[in-house]
């Protein structure tokens, strides 16, 4: 018989509804009576039951051998009656077998390695850590003249290693036929920048300058939109006409209008079919973009 009684109700009432179900008043004290304590220090959550296990046996003469059949269980710890009569705790704690730890412990260390190798992989490609190699000495000079000519000189070195290192990001361009634009009439012109305007699709281009991405966002954009804006945020204000003029060689678009500093009107053309490769072979990946950010 299994006996299940709420801790969110009090004392009295569960005595009542006990005697209800079991029978006897002696005998839901015998089972009861010892819970007062244990409720309070493991049964904490008021929402959880107190379950009484009772499994009678066959042939039950004395009071004690009854009792020690029953059995009350909540969570890892158990409650269990002996046969002289005299409540026991049993507690079954669950442990992690010793391998899971070491293998927890490894995990954590291998994470840690690899976090630190990722660190000196980016400081190795740091542009401020280019400079001659050897161990750094603590110049004492005679005057000031000849503190600025060391630091010129050390610039010098830096730059040619800036420069000798931002030619490994150089692409060769692809040599083909060169593909002449549709020329546009005023009028046309006049309608692109006008439906330019009202539209608010754009493609920005941040510190990466324009690698394959932005190509192949744009041929996306052109899938819906006759015109598409490109916006060069950290751009110059001569870097402009060579950022349009780049795109327009990659992308076979026509520059319609430069509004600003920083913005420039693309229009597909007349006949566009979306390519299959949208991302040109002679350009670089975001990845390769990046750290050529950092050098230049």
């Amino acid at each position: 018989m299994k006996l299940i009684l709420p801790l969110s109700l009090p004392m009295h009432i569960l005595m009542q509804r006990a005697v209800e179900n079991v029978g006897t008043k002696e005998m839901v004290k015998s089972l009861i009576g010892g819970t007062r304590r244990f409720s309070i220090s493991s049964l904490l959550k008021p929402c959880s039951p107190i379950s009484l296990h009772f499994r009678p046996s066959m042939q039950l003469t004395s009071r004690s051998s009854w009792l020690a059949l029953r059995n009350f269980s909540h969570g890892r710890v158990n409650l269990v009656i002996s046969p002289q009569g005299k409540p026991k705790f049993e507690t079954h704690e669950i442990e992690l077998p010793k391998r899971d730890k070491w293998m927890t412990k490894k995990t954590l260390k291998m994470q840690r390695k690899k976090e630190k190798q990722k660190r000196k992989a980016a400081n190795k490609r740091d542009p401020r850590r280019l400079g001659v190699k050897g161990k750094k000495k603590k110049q004492r000079f005679a005057n000031a003249e000849e503190r600025i000519k060391y630091k010129l000189e050390r610039a010098k070195i830096k730059e040619a290693l800036l420069i000798e290192r931002l030619k490994r990001y150089e692409v060769n361009k692809v040599q083909g036929p060169v593909v002449k634009p549709h020329e546009l009439t005023g009028e046309e012109r006049f309608y692109m920048k006008k439906m330019a305007q009202k539209r608010s699709n754009y493609v920005p281009i941040g510190r990466r300058g324009v690698f394959g991405g932005v190509i192949l966002n744009m041929h996306l954009h052109w899938k819906k939109h006759e015109t598409v804006k490109v916006i060069c945020k950290p751009c110059k204000p001569g870097q402009v006409q060579d950022c349009a003029s780049e795109i327009a060689r990659l992308s076979d678009g026509i520059p319609i209008q430069i509004i600003g500093d920083d913005t420039i009107v693309f229009y597909r053309g007349k006949d566009y079919v979306q390519p299959e490769v949208m991302s040109p072979i002679d350009t670089l990946s975001k990845k390769r973009a990046l750290e050529k950010s950092k050098y230049e």
